[in-house]
């Protein structure tokens, strides 16, 4: 009888420690970084080329245009994603967009509420893509997994930018 209390305590107390969780922690936020061997023009024009993205990320089943500005900002698309054989659709909205410089994404993904600040420098003949990124749920309960998910969720941006610098890198513009 003894053990089972122990048991039923332990089981309780993880129970209280990963619903607390939801309620300190509201954001996961996490930094990623690649260097492209090219000019930051280049990589900042393969990189904003909606018709590139499959080839960095291979999960993406579909990306439809479904508003597109002038000046890129306020840009809303579709894109249909493969999670372990699983259909995701998401809305990805364009919040800024400084040429060059800086593109900021929101992705909307079902109960994900995701944030990506792309921010592109140069230094020599490289350019340095960072990715500032963050996550939240409007779900309570998945607001409390995904500080338990960071790694995760870097790992594969991570994975990410680095299949877009080898895409990149062999990339030759024609203009």
């Amino acid at each position: 009888m003894k053990t089972i209390k122990i048991i039923l305590g332990i089981i309780t107390a993880v129970i209280v420690v990963f619903l607390a969780t939801g309620l300190f922690i509201k954001e996961t936020t996490y930094t990623t970084q690649v260097t492209v061997n090219k000019s930051i023009e280049d990589v900042f024009q393969i990189f904003n080329n909606s018709e590139n993205i499959k080839n960095w990320i291979p999960e993406i089943k579909s990306f439809t245009i479904i508003k597109e500005n002038v000046g890129k900002t306020g840009s809303l698309y579709k894109m249909v994603v493969d999670n372990q054989g699983q259909e995701i659709t998401m809305t990805q909205k364009i919040i800024a967009y400084v040429p060059n410089e800086k593109v900021t994404l929101f992705f909307d993904a079902e109960n994900m509420l995701k944030r990506d600040d792309y921010i592109f420098t140069k230094k020599g003949g490289f350019t340095y893509i960072t990715l500032n990124s963050s996550c939240r749920s409007e779900s309570y309960l998945m607001a409390c997994m995904f500080p338990y998910f960071k790694g995760t969720f870097k790992k594969q941006d991570q994975t990410y930018l680095n299949n877009f610098k080898t895409f990149a890198e062999k990339t030759n513009l024609e203009f």
